[in-house]
């Protein structure tokens, strides 16, 4: 009997596969493919305190192995997803964990998120994205300074009653450093990691593709960049990690295990095929039987053992 199970602070989640913030919108946009209970758990799109319209377009360019986004945080407020979005979701499949992100300019802007929706049944963990490239203001700079890592974590923590798990950016940081901070402030896992950095030049013009040049680059082209980033946390910390960076199969995702995540996020692949992340499940026991795998919370940090 092949085990997929993972179990994190009593949350049980049938398998480690989940979308990546923003490649399933709040739930009903993903749940119009396939029943959403098929994922381990689901990931809400990052929301803001205020509604925000996002960048001017275009915020999408194609690129080798991938697409480059500069999105911009689009999402109409905390208040109208707490009311509207959430509840839907979690009323349908009360046994999925929801795991609801959020962002913000500030702490105080996080914390006043946090006491909203803490009042909202059915949340099981918070995504506190502190790693958004393509925004002016937050976004990854507070991701980028481990004292400002560590107080938004820490006053996080303070607020919420669920368990917080920290999304970091990968982009001119020393990320292992930032992990460690975040777990002595109180995190309670780690999301690992964002996108990284890029762009694309419209040749027939010369002008950069994307509204603000720099964009985020994800799909299969950072993998092995994401997987280093969390074997180099999972080395130096002890929390939970959910890998995210360029999943595209099932290998994928055992390889994120086996480097230290507990659970893994798709991401760019969903924009291309709503039904990636299905395909992964479903092809997941396949690959496990192929590499003798019977239990995969077993194989967890299995590769640190050969440090």
């Amino acid at each position: 009997m092949l085990d997929t199970k993972i179990n994190l602070f009593g949350i049980e989640f049938k398998n480690p596969v989940m979308n990546a913030s923003g490649t399933g919108g709040y739930g009903k946009e993903l749940d119009s493919f396939y029943p959403l209970d098929t994922l381990g758990g689901f990931v809400s799109k990052s929301c803001t305190f205020n509604p925000r319209f996002g960048n001017p377009l275009p915020r999408i360019a194609d690129a080798s192995l991938g697409c480059l986004n500069c999105i911009g945080l689009t999402n109409p407020g905390v208040k109208k997803l707490a009311q509207e979005e959430i509840p839907p979701i979690v009323n349908k499949y009360p046994n999925l964990p929801y795991l609801c992100s959020i962002a913000g300019e500030t702490k105080e802007e996080y914390i006043k998120e946090i006491e909203i929706l803490n009042k909202v049944d059915g949340i099981d963990i918070y995504e506190i994205n502190i790693s958004c490239p393509n925004v002016e203001n937050g976004g990854m700079a507070l991701a980028s300074d481990p004292n400002l890592a560590y107080q938004i974590t820490k006053e996080c923590k303070k607020a919420s009653k669920h368990p917080i798990f920290m999304k970091l950016t990968p982009n001119g940081v020393d990320i292992a450093k930032i992990a460690i901070e975040c777990e002595k402030a109180g995190a309670d896992g780690l999301i690992l990691a964002n996108s990284y950095q890029g762009m694309r030049i419209d040749l027939r013009t010369g002008k950069p593709i994307l509204s603000r040049k720099i964009g985020g680059y994800g799909g299969p082209g950072i993998f092995p960049m994401a997987l280093k980033v969390i074997y180099q946390c999972a080395k130096v910390t002890s929390i939970p990690i959910i890998g995210v960076g360029g999943v595209s199969s099932a290998e994928d995702v055992i390889e994120m295990l086996y480097a230290g995540a507990s659970l893994v996020e798709v991401g760019s692949l969903n924009l291309k095929d709503p039904y990636a992340c299905k395909k992964i499940v479903d092809e997941l026991e396949n690959v496990m039987k192929e590499y003798n795998i019977t239990s995969l919370k077993d194989i967890i940090k299995g590769a640190l053992k050969y440090e």
